[in-house]
């Protein structure tokens, strides 16, 4: 049979098309579709598996997202000439997707499924990340996977009081907000993006007119689906909540319900918390098994975390209390820190409640930013931030197999909280490493304000100090009413229905990240959320400014110290010597770091050291080489020779000139070594070069008064 191509346009106010398309590819995939605006194309698939996949109590989704290198007419560096593993943006771009779709899957659907998106053609007005949301959710959609969808999601930009859906990268750059919003028919699921200390009610309101046009393209998908001949319905394998599956969650409510909700109601710290919960667990385990009660381990789990949320939700909605003895707007205790680690350019800890940050802040050169070379962006990053999430900081042990996706996920939002209030003309590139110690909720907030700390003790002069905050909503059934928590534990996390990262200043947030695990919340809910996570915010930044209120004068004795100063272009192959010998030179001798770039016509060069005397030196020595004298100015000149019709003298290091014997003196000299000796000094001024010659023309006699 022949593929048949079915394809629905969405017509822009703009005057672009988009578009979604399905039936010509990959047709032995589960569901296909196509998503194309200008020339940027998307690709996505889904294949579920036959069978269940045995041992797991969550649905097995995997997300992965690729862009091909000749999408954007590119060859991958390196010596293997293929695409390798994910950039950390490919990873960015599979989360977002991850976290819009994941929500909408049946709980108890456990077989496989896997969404492959790929760039196939890539447009410089319009980013992919964007789309991704969109074609995966299509794909989903059609493949008959049992989903409540569909959904779709949009980046949306202000740019000049502008809004702009679905923008090129130069116009992003431009921005005072940037944000991806996925959302359903009626409601947001998902927000993520940046922000230059940006109000509440503007959030809110791009928000909306991102869901405008989500909306406009689940329309399409809906449209679609019904231009697909043959649909194939899915039927759901129940087989895991079978009769028994019943019988045993009902015993074991019975049995072990009051037991649970008194631990919970006894405030311990995680730790206890849980060891305590683990001991029930094996024991309820092990009377189970011994009565020769046939059922799976797993689905004992998928009982107990069942019974354990609905009593904290019961706890938190009917008594207002959290696990820890909280009430629902209470912060825990905040205590930092800052030079912790004198040995370093800048330091700083943060504690709330059980979660710890250790942030640190190296200060290099340009020759240590972050070059990011992909099919999409190419740029050096003078300010980066990587995350670290070791496993004994929640009390486990796991192989270390590089960096995960949770790290770069979390190190990117903490990044984008404050790279927008470095300073801009900061000469310095800034590595900024946060180690997580201990982690019972909202550790990439706490990495925001043990950062921020950090920073301002390393002497950059940050513009305000920024915080941030992890807001939870939990539905009361008995009441309707929804329940918003500041300053979420781990637990409420995995039992709540959202979780809302909001970083910002005092004047505005500078960036956010929303995960919901239900079908979506209203504006309303999103502006109260957004409101309290306010109070805290500013709750936050006033407990830290005790601990350091502004960034310190000077830098640490351990930082570096940069110089920087321009040449003309012309100079730039004398500094640098022959094979760079002599700029290496200046360098061992030093004991700095030197960097001369061609930048508007002009050599620009930057010095680093440790010492300010050797930079100096280093200065001298590279001003000496591109010394060039200025017309009228005075110079003192050392004597080099000594002739009949003059003296020879050296105005800087290579640059020498005659001082004719009649620019000597208003007096007529017959003997010049009566008067002159090599090696001494004399004042010359600088008159410009002789036209037919070029050479430079000198004179001492015009300093001296005429008799």
């Amino acid at each position: 049979m022949t593929p048949e191509l079915i394809k629905e346009n969405i017509l822009l106010e703009d005057g672009r098309t988009l578009s979604i398309e399905t039936g010509d590819l990959a047709c032995q995939a589960n569901g296909s579709a196509v998503v194309r605006m200008a020339n940027t194309s998307l690709i996505a698939t889904v294949v579920v598996s036959t069978e269940e996949k045995k041992g797991v109590n969550f649905l097995p989704l995997n997300i992965d997202y690729r862009e091909k290198y000749s999408a954007g007419g590119k060859i991958p560096g390196g010596f293997i000439k293929r695409e390798g593993r994910p950039s950390d943006e490919e990873i960015l771009t599979m989360r977002l997707v991850d976290r819009l779709l994941r929500p909408l899957f049946p709980k108890i659907f456990y077989k496989e499924i896997q969404i492959m998106i790929s760039l196939l053609s890539y447009d410089i007005k319009v980013l992919p990340d964007g789309l991704a949301g969109l074609v995966a959710s299509t794909a989903v959609f059609i493949s008959g996977i049992p989903f409540k969808g569909p959904v779709s999601a949009v980046r949306i930009i202000r740019m000049k009081n502008l809004f702009i859906i679905n923008p090129g990268i130069e116009d992003v750059k431009k921005s005072d907000i940037d944000l991806i919003v996925g959302g359903s028919i009626n409601s947001i699921l998902m927000v993520e993006g940046e922000m230059k200390e940006v109000s509440e009610k503007e959030i809110i309101k791009i928000i909306k007119i991102a869901h405008f046009y989500i909306k406009r393209q689940i329309k399409a998908q809906i449209n679609l689906l019904k231009k697909i001949k043959n649909k194939y319905i899915y039927k759901i394998n129940f087989n895991i909540k079978n009769n028994n599956f019943f019988y045993l969650k009902e015993k074991l409510n019975f049995l072990f319900f009051d037991k649970i909700y008194n631990i919970y109601k006894q405030f311990y710290k995680k730790k206890n918390r849980e060891k305590k919960i683990n001991i029930l667990l094996n024991n309820i385990k092990k009377i189970f098994f011994n009565d020769n009660i046939i059922i799976h381990e797993n689905e004992i789990d998928i009982i107990f975390f069942e019974i354990k949320k609905k009593i904290i939700r019961e706890i938190i909605c009917k008594e207002n209390i959290r696990l820890d003895g909280r009430s629902l707007d209470d912060i825990r205790n905040i205590s930092s820190k800052v030079d912790f680690l004198p040995g370093v350019h800048g330091s700083a800890i943060f504690s709330r409640g059980e979660t710890q940050a250790l942030s640190t802040v190296t200060l290099g050169s340009s020759l240590d930013v972050n070059k990011i070379d992909n099919v999409i962006i190419q740029d050096k990053q003078k300010f980066y931030l990587h995350y670290n999430f070791p496993p004994f900081s929640t009390g486990e042990i796991k192989l270390l197999k590089g960096v995960s996706r949770r790290e770069i996920g979390h190190g990117n939002l903490a990044q984008r909280a404050l790279k927008n209030i470095i300073p801009f003309d900061n000469p310095y590139t800034i590595r900024v490493v946060s180690d997580v110690l201990e982690s019972n909720g909202s550790s990439s907030m706490a990495t925001v304000c043990a950062s921020t700390l950090a920073l301002m003790d390393a002497g950059i002069p940050i513009k305000r100090p920024v915080s941030g905050i992890s807001m939870g909503l939990i539905f009361n059934k008995f009441t309707g009413e929804a329940l918003i928590l500041s300053d979420l534990l781990g637990d409420e996390d995995n039992i709540g229905d959202m979780d809302f990262k909001i970083t910002g200043t005092k004047y505005g947030m500078t960036a956010c990240q929303m995960d919901i695990k239900i079908y979506g919340i209203s504006y309303d809910m999103l502006l109260n959320t957004i409101l309290k996570a306010k109070k805290g915010i500013i709750f936050i930044i006033n407990n830290m400014l005790t601990t350091l209120n502004s960034p310190r004068i000077s830098l640490k004795p351990t930082a570096p110290k940069i110089y920087t100063l321009n040449i003309p272009k012309t100079f730039i192959g004398a500094v640098i010597g022959p094979g760079g010998k002599i700029i290496q030179e200046i360098q061992s001798s030093t004991e700095t770091n030197i960097k001369i770039e061609e930048k508007e016509n002009l050599g620009k060069i930057e010095i680093l050291g440790k010492n300010y005397n050797k930079i100096k030196d280093a200065i001298e020595k590279i001003k000496s080489i591109v010394f060039f004298p200025k017309i009228g100015k005075i110079y003192k000149a050392k004597v080099k020779y000594i002739k009949t019709f003059g003296v020879f003298v050296e105005l800087s290091k290579g640059i020498e000139g005659l001082l004719h014997i009649s620019e000597i003196s208003w007096k007529k000299l017959t003997n010049l070594e009566n008067s002159i000796k090599i090696g001494n000094f004399i004042n010359v001024k600088y008159l410009g070069k002789n036209n037919k010659n070029g050479k430079i023309k000198l004179s001492h006699k015009i300093l001296l008064s005429r008799k």
